[in-house]
């Protein structure tokens, strides 16, 4: 079974997350997505950045009615910080019945050659990568393993989004309403 994998902190995880992954999953005639919350990604500072459990449950109250998706913890088990490369070879050893691609926007792509056995990656995985406001997708522009998905600009910001629960204003319409009721519940992104 073709299994796109989508990294990411998901602080929080919003609806432009869940419209690029149902647009992979379509285009990239996938049979799954499977959400991976990445406790630290080595290339951001941590921040804001809400307990790894409860993204994790903000990822599963996003995605619960829709049964192609997946949330994982599985970097939640790993040496810290994670790298794909290594929760590939992981998830290999584990679904060796599942064919991994990687997803990703234009913007980490640009970035693709410096994480960590990036070539392994791409000969073994590959890549299926949709556009970012800004970023046009011209790394590996001809690499037979890096498919390129027509999707719509999703310019959301979870920083802006932290903003808004920060002065107390729900963002219907940016998060599922499941999310939005578990941010305030929890008190999560305030100060």
């Amino acid at each position: 079974m073709d299994v796109g994998l989508f990294f990411g902190s998901f602080n929080p995880i919003h609806i432009g997350h869940l419209i690029i992954a149902q647009t992979m999953l379509d285009a990239a005639k996938l049979k799954e997505v499977w959400f991976i919350v990445s406790p630290q990604n080595p290339f951001k500072k941590a921040g804001n950045l809400a307990h790894e459990f409860d993204r994790l449950r903000m990822v599963e109250l996003a995605i619960a009615d829709n049964w192609q998706f997946r949330a994982s913890d599985i970097e939640f088990h790993m040496p810290r910080p994670s790298y794909t490369a290594d929760t590939l070879a992981w998830l290999t050893d584990r679904y060796p019945q599942h064919r991994f691609k990687v997803i990703m926007g234009a913007d980490n792509l640009r970035n693709f050659p410096k994480w960590k056995n990036h070539d392994v990656i791409l000969e073994q995985f590959g890549l299926v990568v949709y556009p970012r406001p800004g970023n046009e997708l011209t790394a590996l522009p001809d690499h037979p393993k890096v498919q390129r998905v027509d999707a719509p600009l999703m310019d959301i910001s979870a920083t802006h989004i932290r903003n808004l629960v920060t002065m107390d204003i729900r963002p219907r319409y940016l998060l599922a309403e499941p999310v939005i009721d578990y941010v305030f519940a929890k008190g999560l992104y305030r100060k």
